[in-house]
């Protein structure tokens, strides 16, 4: 007989083990695990798990074999894990069309099932018959095929099936937007059906997609064909999301155990250690018990009160589980291989002992996990009173496979059979190592000759996109058709990738094809797609950004590399001059090596390819995508660089006699507006409406030139500089619109006006009437022969509206469609800077902004909810990631035909995004953000701050740049002071085709004009900020001369608010403010839960949030907080809103310092207590009740009330707790004294 070693004969007892209690059940035909002898169905999730132990043994028996036998037994042990994995995969592939389906729909009945019969590898319940859609399961069976491919196995067999895999990459990839039903199948755990984004399932992706990249799954004998390929910037998403998410699971769920295989064994998808050490306390903190964890709170599966004959329950029945939840022993089991991974010795053998301790033995002698332990029916009172001091019985399946599983692998791993790196072959277990600095690699690169010429001459040396060949440069667009090839496989009838976007990550890389190196534009720098990219400022911001974004989340190998076109616009009426400042201080501190606190290398592109990571496009020498496709391909890299349209002429266009009489069609792209200033502030500004004209009158007295044709005496709107900087070429006309002499010389005023009531009536009133009586060639002639934009765009949005935009006309004898003139005026739009005209037909064009989705579901899933459309009428609210195309479709519903707040609602969303991922703290306490109460906001505060009317406000809104846009939001959403300051522009006669800003912007270009103002958005000092929180003020003081131009004397500006107070307004303002934002105190939301435990309900304006909420959410649910949310969105005043704010406030500080005395066995009317608190201070002030009368703001409270500072002796919270004492039955001393716990 053969002797064989000790460690022969352990592992031959680890064989027997996993025989008698995994293997032995395992399917010969498909290799399916079934749920047990009495179930034949297979769950992916839990054969994956199951399968894994049995891979770990033949990993420990090829370690350690000295004899031939072990080896045949490691063979033997690897073709079950072969057989099983495969057995999956052919029962995925059967669903191919599912798949194909769910990559472009993300729908939960088009994805692929969650379990299979074990005998045959079919379907077993219907497309809506089970919670099928669990991303973390099918990123689990990818995870582990990449873990056991690079140990050495084989599963994958033809190059269809790794065509097939790829589409499963593409499948989970929009993990970090798609909700599903979890890990426990269940969704929302209220188990209605309701899926939800959870954090398990996105941190799975995160981890699966980061192991399989660039992975061969043919092994040692693949070739490029076999290699799968993950974009970047997919996994980044995830791990974004999923930072912001933990150690929350979901919106019904606060915790969860299944997050320990997130931040452990086997995912390792955190690589923050604190996020990490934050998880793993407290799911320990929150749902360890004796004899396993809870898998969450409030969990009924199992328990002695769960009705059998319902799968769902009832709201008011899930508070009845809590403290009863089964315990599930798996968990411990999991914490041993967290410490063994970890290295924490003293974790492993206190969850090992309780392991031992809960498992139950055969009569054969064999350890078993049983599935979970449960209350006894007669214990569950005592349980209630005394957490965890009752016996539990175990019940369900024995042994649980995956719990088996987990025991198994740790043992092997605690007897020194296996290291825990053998079973992370990927070193997944490493993601949070400390990784060195890293250094962005900047390549500028000018269009042609003329614009490196000019940026010499700033001793910046740069090279042309023809200098850099045989290197190849192309927009990120480029990069995104290329990629729809991956994955191309017609006999599966698989499309390859969708047509998503193109992350910074991945253009950030350099890409081989055969003998070609290719580099790519990124996304932001393409202004193909939106306007945003038009304007400089926003544009070297957002790259300034993009640097941050990569130092802060790249992780391949080699540097990142960021290239930065610079173009010129080919049809600039004017003479060339100098490139803008910001650009030129821009690249300045690029070549200091540092810019935003990111270490950057200036340089030529071809001297970092050595550095950079390059990636190969391998998958485009398939020769199954036939001739049609490698056409493609030449086309993309043989065609030449795309020239823009010469929309402008280049040359000055001399002074033609011009019609004055109005358009018939005269105002309707104004019309077409709906923003609205707040009618009660828009009435406190009645009697100062004219005062900016006031003030623009008297500067043309003292000599100041000013614009002689502006809009309703309101200068004409900004243009800002661009990296577009006209340039002198030879003249070229323009395709089919006449050039201006200005683009805004509109000798009119504006029909919304007020000063203009009749005008206001007739196009109001009798709009309809008079467009029906329009003579379309009468329009067609006139755009003939008009020079002014303003013109232009009102007879085009005219005819795109009447006559569809495919209705052809003839201008200048040459025939175009409706459509092409209105992306001229697009262009030209663009080229002049005037961004209320660029909105309004990117709106008519429909474009949509490239990242909006991505935008959205930043804010979505970082649990803000999203609106848009202004209320009440046209509000859409948005609870879950949408695609593109859909969330395009709500957006342009939602405004109807305000096309112009169409555009800007995409704008604004994609700056929203921009700051919660770098400035998240602005957001603290903010639930859900209504975009289109944004808008009003900001176009109020352009009211306040100008002094003028809504009307005057919404065109200054829609005309600010969308770099002042971003800044002016910023100040709004933090509470920063602004300054609304005006720059005149200044050209001396000498100096021909030369302008001067006054102020410190950079010099730029115009026509014949004299001069032109603009406004822009500033912070205001900390010194003014001190003393000016309510009012931009219109004294001449030292600090606000920095932002007057030099030639204008401050002591012209308005002084009628000089004897005012400063402060006068102050709370009023933050009170409409915050309640615009919906921002509530810190710990609101939880604080109320304990307010609604101790009374039968809380009414707000005659909305009832019931008792029973607190039955069915726990404090810190996010769906409690949504639902509080709700019902304080009802109230349409912000300021009455913040009131009940406070008065909620008071209920809870009441409730905190109670110890646990007061129960009210009554509705609270919380609406009462405010007007109870208004009354009482309208008492104490004695006001007269004439004045009372006059100042009754929102909901009839007084003015003087909302202008009311919230602490202090007679403040709000003050006020509000008397009339607390005088409504609510609180008790009260022999003296009748009460007894306040709140001061």
């Amino acid at each position: 007989m053969r002797n064989r070693s000790n460690s022969g004969v352990r592992l031959d007892y680890y064989q027997r083990l996993l025989n008698k209690t995994i293997l032995k059940f395992q399917n010969p035909v498909t290799g399916l695990l079934p749920s047990s002898e009495e179930n034949s169905h297979a769950w992916v999730r839990d054969n994956v798990y199951a399968i894994l132990s049995v891979w770990a043994l033949a990993l420990a028996y090829r370690k350690t074999a000295d004899l031939d036998e072990d080896r045949a037994k490691a063979y033997e042990l690897e073709q079950s894990v072969v057989k099983l994995m495969r057995g999956l995969l052919r029962c995925m592939m059967s669903q191919v069309e599912k798949l194909e389906k769910f990559k472009h729909t993300q729908h939960v009945n088009d994805c692929l099932h969650a379990k299979y019969c074990s005998k045959t590898g079919k379907t077993v319940v219907g497309d809506q018959a089970w919670g099928h859609l669990q991303i973390d399961a099918t990123s689990l069976f990818i995870l582990s095929l990449a873990q056991m491919t690079a140990s050495g196995l084989q599963i994958i067999f033809t190059l269809d099936e790794v065509s097939f895999v790829q589409n499963l990459i593409f499948y989970i990839e929009t993990a970090y937007r798609t909700p599903d039903y979890g890990i426990w199948e269940r969704g929302d755990k209220t188990n209605h059906g309701l899926p939800e984004l959870n954090s398990s399932s996105i941190g799975m992706a995160k981890a699966a997609l980061e192991a399989i990249n660039e992975l061969d799954l043919f092994g040692a004998r693949g070739g490029p064909l076999s290699v799968v390929h993950v974009l970047p910037d997919e996994a980044q998403q995830c791990q974004a999301i999923l930072l912001s998410m933990l150690p929350r699971e979901s919106n019904s769920k606060e915790i969860d155990a299944a997050l320990l295989t997130v931040i452990s064994f086997p995912a390792f998808a955190v690589d923050d250690l604190e996020k990490v050490e934050e998880t793993r306390e407290t799911i320990v903190s929150k749902l360890e018990g004796k004899y396993g964890f809870c898998r969450f709170l409030r969990d009924g599966y199992k328990t002695a009160r769960e009705d059998p004959n319902r799968l769902h329950y009832e709201p008011w029945e899930l508070q009845v589980f809590e403290r009863i939840e089964c315990q599930w022993p798996m968990f411990f089991a999991f914490f041993v291989l967290d410490g063994l991974f970890n290295g924490k010795e003293e974790q492993v053998k206190k969850y090992s002992e309780k392991l031992e301790s809960v498992m139950l033995k055969t009569d054969e002698g064999i350890n078993m996990i049983p599935e979970l332990y449960t209350v006894q029916k007669e214990k569950v009172e005592q349980e209630y009173r005394n957490p965890n001091s009752q016996k539990r019985d175990p019940i369900g399946k024995l042994p649980h496979r995956w719990g088996q599983s987990l025991y198994i692998m740790s043992k092997l791993v605690q007897e020194g059979f296996l290291s825990p790196g053998e079973l992370d072959p990927l070193n997944r277990r490493l993601v949070s190592e400390p990784k060195p600095d890293i250094v962005v690699q900047v390549v500028i690169l000018a269009e042609d000759d003329y614009i490196q010429g000019k940026l010499l001459e700033h001793d910046i040396k740069v090279q042309t996109m023809e200098e850099v060949r045989p290197l190849q440069v192309f927009p990120a667009r480029v990069l995104t058709q290329i990629y729809s090839l991956l994955g191309k496989n017609k006999k599966l009838g698989l499309t390859g990738r969708p047509k998503n976007e193109i992350g910074l990550l991945a253009t950030s890389k350099l890409y081989t094809f055969h003998d070609q190196i290719l580099a790519f534009i990124p996304q932001m720098a393409d202004e193909h797609q939106f306007y945003l990219p038009k304007d400089t400022h926003l544009k070297l911001d957002m790259f300034a950004n993009d640097v941050g974004s990569l130092s802060s989340y790249w992780s391949s190998l080699g540097r990142p590399l960021l290239i930065f076109p610079v173009s010129s616009n080919l049809n600039s009426l004017d003479v060339g001059h100098n490139p803008p400042g910001a650009l030129i201080g821009t690249i300045r501190k690029l070549q200091s090596g540092y810019i935003a606190g990111t270490r950057v290398h200036l340089g030529n592109l071809a001297d970092f390819v050595t550095t950079s990571c390059i990636t190969k496009l391998s998958f485009l020498r398939d020769p199954s995508h036939g001739e049609e496709v490698k056409n493609m391909i030449g086309d993309i890299f043989n065609r030449a660089p795309e020239a823009r349209p010469r929309l402008l002429s280049s040359t000055r266009i001399k002074m033609r006699p011009r019609s004055h009489s109005k358009s018939s069609v005269h105002g309707i792209v104004r019309r077409s507006r709906s923003i609205q200033v707040d009618p009660a502030q828009a009435k406190e500004r009645s009697s100062s409406q004219s005062s900016l004209q006031e003030s623009l009158s008297r500067k043309f007295e003292r000599g100041v030139t000013v614009d002689h044709e502006q809009e309703n005496g309101v200068p004409i709107p900004p243009r800002s500089q661009d990296v577009e900087f006209p340039i002198q070429r030879p003249s070229s006309p323009s395709l089919h619109l006449k050039g201006s002499l200005h683009p805004l010389t509109y000798s009119h005023q504006s029909p919304c006006s007020s000063s203009s009531p009749q005008l206001f009536h007739f196009f109001h009133q009798g709009a309809t009437k008079q467009e029906n009586a329009i003579n379309v060639n009468e329009l067609v002639e006139q755009l003939n022969n008009s020079e002014v934009l303003h013109e232009q765009a009102d007879i085009i949005h005219y005819l795109y509206l009447h006559k569809g935009p495919d209705w052809e006309i003839t201008i200048d004898g040459k025939k175009c469609c409706i459509k092409e003139l209105l992306v001229e005026l697009y262009e030209k739009a663009g080229h002049w800077k005037h961004w209320g005209l660029v909105r309004h037909t990117a709106g008519l064009l429909k474009k949509r902004v490239e990242e909006l989705a991505l935008a959205a579901t930043d804010l979505l899933v970082r649990q803000k909810q999203l609106s848009v459309g202004l209320p009440p009428d046209r509000e859409r609210v948005i609870m879950r990631p949408l695609p593109p195309d859909d969330l395009a479709r709500i957006i342009f519903d939602a405004c109807g035909e305000d096309l112009s707040t169409a555009s800007l609602t995409q704008e604004l969303l994609i700056y929203l995004a921009m700051f919660i991922r770098t400035e998240p703290k602005l957001f603290n306490e903010m639930l859900r953000l209504r975009v289109g109460l944004i808008i009003q906001v900001m176009a109020s505060e352009l009211a306040r701050t100008l002094k003028c009317s809504g009307d005057e406000a919404s065109d200054h809104l829609l005309n600010l740049s969308p770099f002042e846009m971003k800044t002016l939001l910023h100040h709004i959403l933090s509470g920063k002071e602004f300054i609304i300051s005006t720059g005149t522009l200044i050209r001396p006669s000498h100096e021909v085709g030369r302008s001067k800003w006054s102020t410190d912007l950079d010099s730029d270009e115009h026509t014949n004009v004299e001069d032109e103002c603009r406004l822009s958005v500033s912070t205001k000092k900390v010194g003014e900020e001190a003393t000016e929180f309510a009012k931009l003020s219109r004294k001449p003081h030292a600090k606000m001369q920095k932002s007057i131009p030099r030639h204008i004397d401050p002591t012209d500006l308005e002084k009628e608010d000089d004897q005012e107070s400063d402060r006068q307004g102050q709370w009023l303002r933050r009170r409409r403010l915050d309640g615009a934002l919906n921002r509530v105190p810190v710990g609101f939301y939880p604080r109320v839960w304990k307010v609604l435990k101790m009374c039968h309900g809380l009414v707000i304006e005659g909305q009832h949030l019931p008792h029973s909420l607190t039955r069915e959410m726990t404090p810190g649910e996010f769906k409690f907080a949504l639902h509080v949310e709700m019902v304080l969105n009802k109230i349409p005043q912000p300021e009455y809103r913040q009131l009940m704010v406070e008065a909620l406030m008071v209920l809870t500080l009441m409730t905190e310092n109670d110890n646990n005395k007061l129960s009210f066995p009554t509705l609270i009317h919380v609406d009462k207590i405010v007007q109870a608190a208004n009354a009482i201070y309208l008492k104490d002030q004695e006001i007269p009740s004439d004045v009372v009368e006059h100042a009754k703001g929102a909901a009839g409270i007084c003015l003087h009330f909302y202008d009311t500072a919230p602490s202090g002796r007679f403040g709000t919270m003050s006020y509000l707790c008397r009339a607390l004492a005088t409504i609510l039955p609180i008790p009260v001393d022999k003296d009748a004294n009460v007894d306040c716990a709140i001061s």
